[in-house]
């Protein structure tokens, strides 16, 4: 199946032909293509807001991993029966979608992984064990994902180089861009930054962010978990040597994810996990390796994922990434506008353009306790550090609730969540913040 050749992907309201006018998209009919929203959780309708932990997925993609199963499934690469051919076709299909998704220039620059965390690691594991020596340099900023921060801590640990932290401001409304030119020195070798941070939503300027770093000599990695199928992204206008993202925020399937790496960058990368179907030749005393991608996809893949992963991004852009980022943006602005009115509420990040992603604080509730009592009324929010305790310790707190939205959410959903804050306050009491 690619791109476009199968209207079973079309989203319910979007016609034949993807839509450039956000206005007439029917937001509503699109929502019903999630079968999980239609429940109620504890006696109120489920509002679903922890979409930067994990998105939901549509009918058209349980479908197609589905209809996989039922009629295609084999093992790819290794037989030449039917089923086979047709398991291969739909994997490769689904790679050169993929690239085109992102724009990388041909599909041997995309990898499947099993999500960006272990594209992150596969790239320290085999481009950083390969490049960096002692005295060498990591730059890093403070609000990563600790899936962009403890597999650098490792590389270093074994490779005795150094992390160096590029910090945000007080707020955590920007990155601190007086501090860039004394930290990006001759020997950092490798800058990996967040596109949007799953915490803040603060949109960092990733193509400002891969040119400054180009012209030091620095490879770069972009973690895009909460970029990818919420905004376009175009790896090769953005220019960055890696970009790592994981299907199950955009809208696919768990446990498929993908890593894009310049070609020149990959084809001299040793492989990272030794097996079938990576190898070219081996015998008793050694071994010979394919070239990228499959040199680094050892094993047996997640075919059905990558099917998963195909119809999703078949949906995505029927609907238009740049119309679900405004869609997103609008939400957004309206939610920061009710929490502005709220009182006695802590809010962190930025105030304007920034993802579709709200952390804050209530009070002196602890986060665990609010997000326990929202439960309570059916509205899904995320409590904790969201795995990025470094960033929580500089804005000095140990916790945030966070709220995050999707296409299918909806202006009525913020009010619920307002509401069951207001509860929320009464019930735990109007302690100053």
């Amino acid at each position: 199946m690619e791109s476009g050749d199968d209207v079973r992907c079309r989203p319910a309201g979007i016609g034949t032909d993807v839509t450039s006018n956000r206005s007439d998209i029917d937001w509503a009919a699109i929502r019903e293509d999630f079968p999980i929203l239609e429940q109620q959780v504890n006696g109120h309708p489920l509002v679903y807001f922890d979409n930067a932990a994990s998105s939901q997925r549509p009918r058209q993609v349980i479908d197609a991993i589905a209809r996989y199963y039922r009629t295609d499934h084999a093992n790819v690469h290794r037989g030449v029966h039917e089923l086979s051919n047709r398991a291969t076709n739909a994997y490769e299909a689904a790679r050169r979608r993929t690239a085109q998704f992102f724009n990388a220039s041909s599909p041997e620059e995309i990898v499947f992984v099993r999500g960006a965390t272990e594209a992150i690691n596969l790239v320290a594991a085999s481009w950083g064990r390969a490049r960096l020596k002692p005295g060498d340099r990591i730059l890093l900023t403070e609000m990563e994902h600790h899936s962009n921060l403890v597999p650098w801590q490792l590389l270093a640990q074994e490779t005795q180089t150094e992390i160096v932290w590029w910090p945000i401001t007080e707020y955590g409304e920007d990155l601190d861009w007086s501090e860039l030119d004394r930290l990006l020195t001759p020997e950092v070798k490798l800058l990996a930054c967040t596109h949007v941070s799953n915490t803040l939503g603060l949109i960092n300027p990733v193509e400002k962010i891969c040119r400054r770093a180009r012209e030091n000599g620095t490879i770069t990695l972009i973690d895009g978990a909460q970029s990818a199928g919420h905004l376009p992204v175009d790896v090769q206008a953005i220019g960055c040597d890696f970009f790592a993202f994981s299907g199950h925020k955009m809208c696919g399937p768990t446990g498929i994810g993908g890593l894009y790496g310049r070609r020149q960058i990959l084809e001299p990368m040793p492989p990272w996990h030794g097996g079938g179907e990576m190898i070219d030749e081996v015998n008793f005393t050694g071994a010979t390796y394919k070239p990228p991608p499959y040199r680094f996809e050892a094993g047996t893949p997640n075919v059905a994922g990558a099917v998963g992963l195909h119809a999703a991004m078949d949906y995505l852009d029927a609907i238009g990434r740049e119309n679900i980022f405004e869609h997103d943006r609008e939400l957004t602005e309206y939610a920061c506008g009710k929490i502005e009115e709220f009182g006695n509420l802590r809010l962190f990040g930025p105030r304007q353009g920034r993802g579709a992603v709200l952390s804050f604080l209530l009070n002196d509730v602890h986060a665990h306790d609010l997000v326990s009592y929202v439960d309570s009324r059916g509205v899904a929010l995320r409590g904790g550090h969201h795995c990025t305790q470094p960033l929580m310790q500089k804005l000095g707190v140990t916790a945030t609730a966070r709220a995050s939205f999707y296409f299918y959410n909806r202006r009525e959903e913020i009010d619920i969540l307002l509401d069951a804050l207001q509860r929320a306050r009464r019930l735990f009491g109007d302690r100053p913040a």
